[in-house]
């Protein structure tokens, strides 16, 4: 079955962003999706269901570069990624929000917190991935990767989900180095919750542990899962994120009385 057409945020200036907004709320759940993944995935369509389910907002969207948004992936940054997010959250959400960022949409979902701090009043990281491209991604690129970023400004880097390389350019990792969240306290005033795999070879579970160690929040929690890849959409890991989703959205309600 095809999926219906999303709508869009016209007028960008890379090309108009991709979305789906189901009605509901307060709250209303924004998912943030991983590098190169998109908001047609597992994750995204079972909150979907969930939101609907429960009577919550919910909205899912791509990035510049990902899925069905215009632009090309390698002109992104996780700078021009962020503002694509906060788009979506100024032109599209009203209300409280949780949002759930997946991988590097982790590190999108907190950056999104710490600018948006009176709408944002939950955070769920799945995976969450901050600073990846300085903790991950530059340790493990060889002397001659490094040369040829320096030469031709991008390179090309074989994926374990898909036939198309992944493209890092200079640029990624430039502006990367202006976001990096974990040199830092991590001030959010709202409950956090981080679910990682202890299993995960693409995001080591220590990266979660280490945003717990810097997290100043008045509750912030973290489950890892023994076994659990990095893709966490099991129906058994899916059910974890619903009871923690509940969990955080039950706070934020008794928080409004």
């Amino acid at each position: 079955m095809t999926e219906k057409e999303p709508s869009y945020l016209e007028h960008h200036p890379n090309g108009r962003l991709a979305y789906f907004k189901t009605g509901g709320g307060p709250p209303t759940v924004v998912f943030m999706a991983g590098l190169m993944s998109d908001m047609a995935g597992t994750k995204a369509l079972f909150l979907e269901n969930l939101c609907r389910e429960e009577g919550w907002g919910y909205v899912r969207f791509d990035y510049t570069g990902h899925g069905r948004s215009g632009g090309t992936f390698k002109e992104g940054t996780i700078g021009s990624w962020h503002q694509d997010t906060l788009k979506i959250i100024d032109q599209v959400t009203e209300g409280p929000l949780v949002v759930i960022g997946s991988s590097m949409g982790g590190w999108q979902a907190l950056l999104a917190a710490m600018a948006r701090p009176v709408r944002v009043k939950g955070l769920i990281g799945l995976a969450a991935a901050p600073d990846f491209t300085e903790r991950l991604l530059w340790p493990d690129l060889t002397k001659r990767q490094k040369e040829e970023l320096e030469k031709n400004g991008e390179i090309h880097v074989p994926s374990d989900y898909g036939d198309d390389p992944y493209i890092f350019t200079k640029a990624l990792f430039d502006d990367g180095r202006k976001h990096l969240l974990l040199d830092k306290p991590i001030r959010l005033d709202c409950p956090v919750r981080l679910i990682h795999g202890l299993a995960d070879s693409d995001v080591p579970h220590w990266l979660s542990e280490e945003i717990i160690d810097r997290l100043i929040s008045p509750d912030a929690s973290l489950t890892l899962i023994e076994g659990a890849g990095h893709s966490l959409s099991s129906e058994d890991h899916l059910k974890i994120l619903r009871e923690h989703l509940e969990d955080v959205v039950a706070i934020i309600k008794h928080q409004a009385l």
